[in-house]
């Protein structure tokens, strides 16, 4: 199954001034795309060519010759679910069912702001900070490169990306502005309950 790539849920300039058209563009354009075009490619005319991608991400992240494909895989998926944890306007306080979770999981909303910030901003090198289910409990994970929490039988409901490429045009070598800026301004919770609901 050819794996297309999606478009933004937003354009490209929705999210200024947060993050700019500029790093959309190259993010979604070049960066995404080319990891869609290169698991494409290395799928097609195998037996992988029919299946799911998290089907492919689950199959290639068992097998060490497969490091490429998963890679690529993983990456394609990974932010297809980035742009949706990401929405104009965002930011903001949890509410519902995935609010009470949270208090009930992290103390309080305070408590898993600290734990997510500190997720992503000690993933050494390039890699993601999530939001995951794992046994009914919500729990905070940052994963390196293109690793995501499908490998390890959790459930994702938010992603935010710490490599580089994502924040570099707009916040330079801050890490942590854009790690805030990411909570307050534009974090969609909307997306994160839905995938609560749907676990």
């Amino acid at each position: 199954m050819v794996y297309q790539l999606p478009d933004l849920p937003y354009d490209y300039n929705a999210l200024e001034p947060h993050i700019s058209a500029r790093t959309l563009e190259f993010h979604h354009d070049k960066h995404h795309a080319a990891y869609v075009t290169k698991c494409n490619g290395m799928t097609k005319d195998t037996p992988m060519d029919d299946m799911s991608i998290e089907e492919v991400i689950q199959s290639a992240y068992k097998d060490s010759a497969k490091a490429g494909l998963f890679n690529n895989a993983a990456q394609a998926w990974n932010h297809s679910f980035y742009w949706n944890s990401m929405k104009p306007g965002g930011g903001g306080l949890p509410g519902g069912a995935l609010a009470a979770q949270i208090n009930t999981d992290f103390g309080n909303y305070d408590n898993f702001k600290a734990a997510f910030k500190e997720a992503g901003a000690t993933q050494f090198g390039s890699g993601w900070a999530w939001l995951v289910l794992e046994n009914g409990k919500l729990k905070i994970t940052k994963t390196p490169n293109a690793e995501n929490p499908l490998v390890h039988g959790q459930t994702p409901l938010l992603t935010m990306d710490v490599w580089e490429h994502a924040y570099y045009l707009d916040f330079q070598n801050s890490r942590p502005g854009y790690i805030d800026t990411f909570l307050s301004s534009l974090v969609n919770w909307d997306f994160a309950a839905q995938n609560f609901g749907a676990a």
